[in-house]
């Protein structure tokens, strides 16, 4: 029997876009393995349907701790204009009705002194988006 873990990695390289998306979600719990974060970003930047992209960036919004917002990070660097304009509406889907506001602009804080500078600049770019949420 599979493990959620492995289970969702399957569902990651699906042809449904439906399953690729419940598998964003459930990955997102598993953002500091490095099997799941490699196929996180995949699924951030998924070429096929922007609500793979959406809706993996609200899940890591939501889980919201460093290596999560990292992934969300990593992706904003690689992005082309629409991939990104869907990460930030993920990463604002994140705080719209949430019980919990998840607390993005931390875990940007952190990622501030990264090593990569690809990094620190989309994590500024992610605090941003994070601010205008909250007004």
């Amino acid at each position: 029997m599979m493990s959620g873990l492995e289970a969702a990695l399957a569902e990651a390289s699906s042809p449904s876009w439906t399953q690729r998306v419940r598998a964003g979600r459930d990955l997102a719990f598993f953002a500091d393995v490095p099997e799941a974060a490699e196929a996180l970003v995949g699924l951030l930047l998924d070429v096929e349907d922007t609500a793979v992209t959406r809706q993996t960036a609200e899940a890591l919004a939501r889980v919201g701790t460093m290596a999560a917002v990292r992934l969300i990070a990593l992706a904003v660097a690689e992005a082309d204009d629409n991939q990104a304009d869907w990460l930030q509406t993920g990463v604002h889907d994140a705080f719209v009705g949430a019980d919990v506001v998840p607390d993005v602009a931390a875990a940007c804080g952190k990622l501030a002194r990264d090593p990569e500078e690809v990094v620190r600049r989309a994590a500024a770019e992610i605090s941003a988006w994070a601010d205008d949420t909250r007004r």
